[in-house]
């Protein structure tokens, strides 16, 4: 770890590229997969990931707005990349950097009408999760301004499932499969030709392996922090003890005073906060870290830049490494504790922490 930085995340690429080939692996020959790197690639810094998947031979990156779009194309990036969510506002920056969009509104689908430069676009069907996406009964309405706007290069139709990942809820993933399928076909038979599809996430992949379709958009299964077993966490994230002290009986730490000392204690104080995306809920002996081999629970409230652990009885020094979460403490377990999910702590680590990559 040959770097200034005290907090770093490790990245390991040849992780990254084992977990596409696996998901890979369970995909026909004709079936694609778009690489979800949107959120900073669930914080694992989008150039770098979506420069690895364009190595792999991923078809298409999907991003959430065009700013992301943008920042790819700066970087090189010469892949379809496809904006989930366009906005209103971005059209000329969309065009100017060949970025494809995703329709799933009539103010979309206007905008894009009337404005006469030629466009990629994907057209999305709510099926059930009643966010994006137009309805059935729109299909009548769409697909006359599609036929009649030749700019427009109609590249596929997708939905989005609501519960993939949970076992209880199969039948209402089925539903909405078996409701995208019958809007793909109405749709196809009046737009008079073929449509590429895709519906599966990563949990729809593993779940729901022979719906595939067409293409298959995977996010959380490349970063490996998903309940399979030949799918490896990419990300490891250390820091380091910054200072030292002992604290005797009767003493508070951190904020609040939340903590008291039952008995003298030797603490540690780690130099990343909730500011880093530390989530807060993770101090008073809910959250952990690794030193060596020796797991040490977080005690008092975590602050914007700092939290203290528990060292009694351990051999430290400052400026010793501590794992965050890697492989001795794995991001869903810690999601687990706090009752929520790999996506949000992904998501929400600061930028300021440093990124380190390496095969």
């Amino acid at each position: 770890m040959n770097s200034p930085n005290e907090t770093i995340l490790h990245i390991d690429l040849k992780k990254l590229e084992q977990n596409f080939n696996y998901l890979k692996s369970k995909l026909k020959n004709s079936t694609k997969i778009i690489g979800v790197v949107k959120a900073f690639a669930y914080g694992h810094g989008d150039i770098k990931i979506s420069k690895k998947l364009e190595e792999l031979g991923v078809y298409a990156l999907w991003v959430s707005d065009f700013e992301e779009g943008v920042a790819l194309r700066k970087s090189g990036i010469k892949t379809k990349i496809i904006v989930a969510n366009p906005g209103m506002k971005s059209y000329q920056e969309i065009i100017e950097n060949q970025l494809d969009v995703v329709i799933y509104n009539h103010t979309l689908l206007n905008l894009y009408c009337a404005n006469k430069k030629r466009a990629n676009i994907h057209i999305k069907f709510n099926t059930g999760m009643n966010r994006y996406g137009f309805n059935e009964y729109d299909i009548k309405s769409i697909v006359p301004k599609i036929k009649n706007s030749s700019h427009l290069n109609l590249i596929s139709v997708c939905s989005h499932l609501a519960a993939s990942n949970n076992k209880a809820s199969t039948n209402y993933t089925l539903d909405q499969i078996k409701k995208f399928e019958l809007i793909s076909k109405q749709f196809e038979l009046l737009i008079k030709k073929n449509i590429n599809k895709h519906l599966l996430n990563s949990y729809g992949l593993l779940n729901f392996e022979k719906y595939q379709m067409d293409s298959v958009r995977i996010g959380i299964g490349l970063y490996g922090s998903i309940n399979d077993k030949s799918l490896k966490q990419i990300s490891c994230l250390y820091s380091v003890i910054t200072q030292i002290r002992i604290v005797e009986k009767n003493d508070s730490i951190g904020y609040g005073a939340s903590f008291i000392a039952e008995k003298n204690m030797k603490i540690a104080i780690i130099p990343v906060g909730y500011a880093d995306g530390i989530n807060r809920q993770l101090g008073s002996h809910i959250g952990s870290v690794f030193i060596g081999n020796y797991e040490c629970n977080i005690i008092g409230e975590i602050s914007m830049d700092s939290f203290a652990i528990d060292v009694t009885g351990i051999d430290v020094q400052e400026g010793d490494i501590v794992q965050l979460f890697g492989d001795k403490l794995t991001v869903t377990k810690i999601a687990q504790k706090i009752n929520t999910i790999p996506y949000e702590i992904y998501a929400t680590l600061n930028r300021r922490i440093k990124r380190v990559y390496s095969e």
